[in-house]
């Protein structure tokens, strides 16, 4: 009955004249293209955060956007593959909290799904006398935060554990494990659309704005009043916005008109990886006492879901947001971070430790030196160039990394209608169910669904 009305209404309105007929044609595209809430961005985050809000509102219409063909393309496939234990992160934070969460939940939804991982461990060791004492401090503030099976062990624990690795003193935590997270998000978004979600792909958002609409099509425009439309010229309609935009979070932050702080300013890390005939020599993650002094955690020794073994990531300014080779460059992306005065006194503050960085990502003897302070028998006979990745540092004008998360909207029509989730640092892969389920709440709480 309501397509033969449609069908009879066409028909008049082509009598009428074209101007009708198109405007039953938009209407119709807008049906078939309008949704409570769009999430923007199709990473690990924003599929999770998918997956909880249309688990949480099933009655209501969600979509994600993603530019890319594939999802999970970047971060999310672009990483070491551990499932963190929580550690590293100061007691009482966010990142604390929803990493310990997380991890769980992360085995639990790996065992439902029988998606593959191993519970291989990590031991934190330290190879100089004065690491001990912050090595020691470690264990105890993974203690307050509540993680599973810590223990401190001696040089021969050590050895037992990993034959080939030398150290002083190691924290061993048993439950860090790894994980293939492109397979996790793919499975996230399996999730999202057997509850009904739409998934687009291919859909780079390069515009929001509140829709102007004429009076006959003023009560849908009510309805759904804000635009998000693409690169190419194609929209959607919708009630609400989140944005998981990882390397570009600051950028639609500024398109919806809210503030650009804080700034993203990529990292990208270099990975090489043991040759396969030499993988025997490394059994779980090995990594080393992060120096306080430094923002980053060092090389270290990550097994892989498919037997390979990766070591790094150096951490060197990208010249490209999402520049995974050494000579990627968008002058765009290279004016925004050399011209952002953050960036500058962040260098200033660790110009040491990035002259260093920038030497050993030109020279792999620099880098299998550091990797022989664990594993001396490991030579630059036995290693490779491998992949990269580039982090999303959120950086604030001062020049300070921006370590936990931070959500953020604004006022005006626009900016009360969307939720930015501005800053996921690692390990918001280990973290990603336990940040949906905090992303949901604050949806509800901001949009009163």
């Amino acid at each position: 009955m309501a397509a033969a009305a449609a069908a009879a209404g066409l028909l008049r309105q082509r009598a009428g004249g074209g101007g009708g007929a198109a405007a039953l044609w938009r209407a119709q595209r807008r049906q078939r293209s309008t949704f409570d809430v769009a999430v923007v961005g199709a990473g690990i985050v924003g599929l999770a955060s998918a997956r909880e809000l249309v688990r949480r509102h099933p009655s209501l219409t969600f979509a994600v956007l993603e530019k890319e063909k594939e999802l999970a393309h970047h971060q999310s496939g672009h990483n070491s593959g551990v499932i963190h234990s929580g550690i590293y992160y100061t007691p009482g934070s966010l990142k604390a909290k929803l990493c310990v969460q997380g991890a769980a939940l992360c085995y639990e939804y790996c065992d439902q799904k029988g998606i593959p991982y191993k519970q291989c461990g990590k031991l934190i060791v330290a190879v100089e006398q004065d690491e001990i004492p912050r090595l020691k401090a470690l264990y105890e503030r993974g203690l307050q935060n509540n993680v599973r099976g810590l223990k401190l062990i001696g040089a021969k624990e050590i050895e037992a554990k990993e034959p080939f690795c030398r150290g002083l003193m190691a924290l061993d935590s048993p439950y860090t494990g790894i994980v293939n997270y492109k397979q996790v998000a793919q499975s996230y978004a399996e999730d999202f659309q057997e509850a009904g979600g739409t998934i687009l792909t291919d859909f780079e958002v390069t515009n929001m704005e509140m829709a102007k609409e004429s009076s006959s099509e003023s009560e849908d425009g009510l309805k759904y009043p804000v635009i998000v439309r693409n690169s190419k010229g194609e929209e959607i309609y919708c009630r609400h916005i989140v944005t998981c935009a990882g390397l570009y979070s600051d950028r639609l932050s500024e398109i919806s008109g809210c503030s650009p702080e804080p700034r993203i300013v990529p990292f990208r890390g270099d990975y090489l990886v043991l040759k396969p005939e030499k993988c025997y020599m490394v059994k779980g993650n090995i990594y080393p006492v992060p120096n306080p002094r430094f923002p980053f955690l060092g090389f270290h020794f990550t097994p892989r879901m498919d037997g390979s073994v990766w070591l790094g990531p150096n951490a060197v300014l990208a010249f490209k947001r999402e520049g995974y080779k050494l000579f990627d460059f968008s002058t765009g992306d290279f004016l925004d971070a050399v011209t952002y005065s953050g960036l500058w006194k962040l260098v200033l503050r660790n110009l040491s430790y990035g002259l260093s960085e920038m030497y050993r990502a030109c020279f792999l003897s620099a880098q299998v030196k550091q990797l022989q302070k664990f594993i001396p028998e490991v030579t630059i006979n036995d290693v490779l160039r491998g992949p990269s990745g580039v982090r999303a540092q959120a950086l604030d004008s001062d020049g300070n990394l921006v370590d936990d998360f931070v959500f953020d909207g604004g006022s005006g029509d626009i900016g009360s209608r969307i939720l930015h989730v501005r800053n996921a640092p690692s390990p918001a892969a280990t973290s990603s169910l336990a940040i949906a389920k905090m992303i949901a709440d604050e949806v509800k709480q901001r949009f009163e669904l």
